[in-house]
């Protein structure tokens, strides 16, 4: 009898739960940019169609991409536990810390070794940026700027579900990052940028972020609250977000499409590119997840706490990223082009991190209690 109770108690093996699709996530990135690419090649008139696309700089098909990846998941955050965090604020505070403190100075100084100086005399060419002439090796440093000072709101309550962490402190993390964002990342995005010879308007960045983070959050509260004030609760768990499962994958794999089938001539016409500019970001990945790693285990935090902080700040919000590259520099940029070697690395590279806090769990306190997933329908992406 004991035990079964102690059986009972343990927590639920999330992981373990997950759909074959997203169990390999990773392969069909890969196939999407390798569709992207082929479809880029074949048709090379389709990105140059969607590109005309747009309204004040924005282009529409990947804003709607956007909104759908981001709508699932920004619906599914509920606000009202940021309360949580004033009663265990360290993970939080190391969180904020990483993501606006240290991480957007590490992104360029990395940069700025690999692209700017160790790799330059294989950085050849030049491009036209709002009028101007630039090197093509400072338009990605820039790329990698807009990449570093966005945390990831959206895949990384995958990445804490599949390290079975505190689902409920992640979301609050997220929570609190989206709002950040909407005041940090404009300001310092422009500064960054400013102080490595890229001058963007402050309206641009500014209209970005309240596109592709401000609308989907918007849209994610209003309609969480509406239909729990008038579907209720179980309603809301059990049917609605059961409908919204395949959309947030979906709208990822089709942005990669579309996004690779415009980088398409660029990719391959430039692999060598694509190698150099990963460097940084590979080590600039790992670099931020060792050292929140770490001081979560200085702090004596909880695993349960301490993975979600360190997978946070190592992990990108690559679709605004993208999108504000494609907006201040334009669809064929250099920055764009670093902004999807992002996405191309990311995925595979946080898996192996969820893989490296799984296998290094023991070495820290440990509240199993806060991984249990009391309902796995308040999760179904996840299942």
């Amino acid at each position: 009898m004991n035990e079964a109770n102690e059986h009972s108690r343990q927590p639920v093996q999330a992981g373990g739960k997950l759909s074959i699709f997203e169990r390999y996530l990773t392969l069909w990135v890969f196939l999407c940019i390798i569709a992207g690419i082929i479809l880029g090649k074949l048709f090379p008139g389709v990105a140059v169609a969607l590109d005309r696309m747009s309204f004040y700089q924005v282009s529409i098909p990947i804003a709607i991409c956007l909104f759908f990846m981001m709508y699932p998941i920004m619906v599914k955050i509920d606000f009202t536990q940021a309360a949580n965090a004033v009663r265990a604020p360290k993970p939080v505070l190391l969180t904020l810390v990483v993501n606006w403190l240290i991480k957007p100075f590490t992104m360029v100084a990395f940069a700025q070794f690999f692209l700017g100086w160790l790799f330059r005399p294989l950085i050849v060419g030049t491009e036209i940026i709002n009028n101007e002439t630039i090197d093509i090796a400072n338009s990605y440093i820039a790329g990698t700027i807009l990449l570093g000072i966005a945390p990831c709101t959206a895949m990384v309550l995958m990445w804490g579900y599949l390290s079975f962490s505190n689902q409920g402190h992640t979301v609050v993390m997220v929570a609190i990052n989206s709002l950040a964002m909407l005041f940090l990342y404009a300001p310092l995005g422009r500064w960054l940028l400013a102080a490595n010879d890229l001058t963007v308007p402050w309206q641009t960045i500014v209209l970005s972020v309240l596109i592709y983070v401000g609308l989907p959050l918007a849209a994610g509260m209003y309609s969480r609250y509406w239909i729990l004030k008038n579907k209720g609760r179980q309603w809301f768990e059990r049917e609605f977000l059961k409908y919204l499962t395949p959309i947030s994958i979906t709208a990822l794999l089709i942005t990669l499409v579309l996004l690779f089938s415009f980088k398409g001539d660029l990719i391959v016409n430039n692999p060598l590119h694509i190698l150099l500019i990963a460097v940084p970001l590979f080590i600039q990945t790992n670099f931020i997840f060792l050292i929140t790693y770490v001081a979560g285990l200085k702090m004596n935090i909880a695993y349960e706490d301490a993975a979600p902080a360190a997978l946070i700040g190592a992990s990108n919000h690559f679709e605004v990223a993208i999108a504000t590259a494609v907006m201040l520099f334009g669809l064929n940029s250099g920055a764009a082009l670093a902004t999807v070697v992002g996405v191309l690395i990311e995925v595979p590279v946080m898996l192996m991190l969820v893989e490296v806090c799984k296998k290094t769990a023991n070495w820290f306190p440990r509240e199993p209690e806060k991984a249990t997933l009391r309902d796995p329908r308040c999760f179904p992406s996840f299942k």
